[in-house]
């Protein structure tokens, strides 16, 4: 596989840290991720923003293996909500000693010549994020077996897909990448939408992804509530009772899904909290999910032992 300059752009001040012994610091690396450009895209000559998304890696710098996880920030797939909700995570994430990536996947609002991208650009973008994460597990010095997922919002719902709809490895593929699967080996959901075509849906999300008039088995597929099935990994979910754009029905119906096919999981719904709480930090009981999620982590296995 041909390897671009762009995977070598590195953050200068990280490196040095490195150099000077300071082990905690984290390398930063952002990268194109798809170098030999995404599928569904136009000619390169042609491209406008949004046509190439890309990696936003934290790597954590360990003498072990650490587990990592592709952060995927909401936005409607009309944007993204990147800072609140990607570059705040992977600064948690980092203290958890944990790498993360936060993926810039394409949507509705940039790109392919001004209409942007609906399903299933969205959604192949997500899978490779996690398949790069575990090609590359080694030189990362990632577990290949501890990868995860977190989405918010509609990057909820898109977290819930690649929970339910896999790439199988093709082990004889000339891109290394296609040879492993896309399973994440955990999913955290954060207010996500997961339902489509009902009274709590997410009306703005539904239509970015799918279009005005989407073909009711396409619908069927992408109500993630109805695709769950014992492969789905270990998931962690939150909520807030006074979210009205996109209810905590989401939310329950998902965790009962998991109850129903036996897949462990883990649900918290707080009184107070608009949508989009992020960390939360300000929010009376909304701000314990984040200890509750590390809890949560430590307890499947997900992050190292001290």
């Amino acid at each position: 596989m041909r390897i671009h300059s762009a995977f070598l752009a590195v953050i200068a001040f990280p490196l040095f840290a490195c150099a000077l012994g300071f082990a905690e610091s984290p390398v930063r690396q952002t990268m194109p991720l798809w170098p030999d450009g995404a599928p569904g895209a136009p000619e390169a000559a042609s491209t406008q923003p949004g046509d190439q998304p890309e990696l936003i890696l934290t790597r954590v710098v360990s003498d072990r293996p650490t587990a990592a996880v592709v952060i995927l920030p909401g936005g409607g797939y009309q944007t993204h909500a990147i800072d609140h909700e990607g570059y705040q995570f992977a600064e948690w994430f980092e203290s958890l000693g944990i790498t993360s990536a936060i993926c810039t996947y394409r949507h509705r609002g940039k790109g392919n010549g001004g209409e942007g991208y609906g399903h299933p650009y969205p959604m192949l973008d997500a899978q490779r994020a996690i398949q790069t994460l575990r090609a590359r597990s080694r030189e990362w010095n990632i577990d290949p077996n501890r990868i995860g997922v977190i989405g918010f919002s509609a990057g909820g719902h898109l977290c819930s897909t690649v929970s339910t709809h896999f790439v199988k490895p093709d082990r004889k593929a000339k891109d290394l990448i296609s040879r492993v699967s896309s399973r994440p080996d955990f999913a955290i959901l954060c207010y996500p939408v997961i339902v489509f075509d009902q009274s709590h849906t997410h009306r703005g999300s539904q239509r970015n992804l799918l279009g005005e008039n989407p073909d009711p088995e396409l619908i069927e597929s992408l109500s993630n509530e109805r695709q769950v099935s014992p492969k789905t990994p270990p998931t962690f979910l939150f909520h807030t009772a006074e979210d009205e754009p996109v209810p905590a029905e989401n939310s329950l119906l998902y965790y009962r899904a998991c109850l129903e096919h036996g897949v462990p999981a883990e649900l918290h719904v707080f009184p107070k909290g608009r949508h989009g709480v992020g960390l939360a930090r300000d929010i009376p009981g909304a701000k314990q999910w984040p200890e509750l999620c590390h809890d949560w982590l430590g307890r499947i296995g997900v992050l190292n032992a001290e």
